[in-house]
């Protein structure tokens, strides 16, 4: 769906993508991972074809990026992270008036809205809306036309744990129908439970690309922590994974139905990022 060979740009003189090769296979959800100022979203609008002036190849559903056809703009959906809405316009007249630029059919759009949880809020201003709510039909938009490509920036930005469950809900929902999407964010929490596949991306640099899942399993949980009775008080202890075997307390307690709550401690994919780029992910 998406192939980047050695892709470089700059902006004037200013190097902001260094090099980057990757591919995104269809109905995959591929993310970027990366602090602000990484180059995520300057990758995303030269996938879109909004930067056509870059070094290397890049090809979207195989077309080159710096000379797309119309009809590439019907086939993908695009969610920037600060809306692009028209406020004195109610959310239904927003929807009716991008549905009307597709050649091709649209959902229905109060079905959309109801999906999203703004139906009730249909024919309020845009003006009006909360942040959260922008969000929400600001990917209403993007989806609209029921696009095989789809880019996100920031998806859940905004959004009370509530709302950011069922938009990934959403989202997964979309890659099983077959909708290959890219998805460019800070959080790392997005990226653990969204993508396939995630890249590291720092300075304009691609660091590392994996399963997010595998990235964590490759550096292992280190430690167990297990609580257990002792008579009447509740005791806890640590001990390393590769001891375990050589801890005498453990089989005893297992054996004798002792041990109340056990976990391992798993770095997290913030922790992986700082080990492999030595950035951090905050915002």
């Amino acid at each position: 769906m998406i192939d980047v060979r050695s892709l470089t740009f700059k902006y004037q003189k200013t190097p902001v993508l260094k090099g980057l090769s990757f591919h995104v296979e269809k109905g995959e959800i591929f993310g970027f991972l990366g602090p602000s100022g990484a180059g995520k979203s300057t990758l995303q609008k030269l996938l879109i074809g909004l930067l056509p002036n870059y070094g290397g190849t890049a090809t979207v559903m195989g077309q080159h990026c710096d000379s797309l056809k119309r009809s590439f703009f019907t086939r993908v959906g695009v969610d920037f992270e600060v809306p692009t809405l028209y406020e004195n316009m109610t959310a239904r007249e927003n929807l009716q008036f991008f549905a009307s630029l597709y050649s091709r059919p649209c959902f229905e759009i109060d079905s959309l809205l109801d999906r999203l949880g703004l139906k009730q809020e249909a024919s309020m201003r845009v003006a009006a809306y909360s942040k959260g709510m922008k969000s929400r039909l600001s990917f209403a938009k993007a989806i609209l036309h029921n696009p095989d490509l789809i880019f996100l920036d920031e998806p859940t930005d905004g959004l009370d744990p509530t709302n950011a469950a069922h938009m990934k809900d959403i989202i997964k929902g979309l890659a099983t129908q077959g909708k290959t999407i890219v998805l460019t964010t800070h959080n790392m929490q997005d990226a653990t439970d969204l993508c396939s596949r995630v890249a590291f991306i720092t300075d304009g640099q691609l660091r590392a690309v994996d399963h997010p899942q595998a990235f964590i399993m490759k550096r292992g949980a280190k430690t167990l922590t297990y609580n257990y009775r002792d008579g009447e008080q509740l005791m806890r202890k640590s001990t390393d994974l590769h001891m375990l075997s050589q801890d005498p307390a453990f089989p005893y307690l297992i054996e004798n139905n002792l041990i109340t709550s056990m976990h391992t401690d798993e770095p997290t994919l913030a922790d992986v990022f700082t080990d492999i780029t030595g950035g951090r992910l905050e915002p």
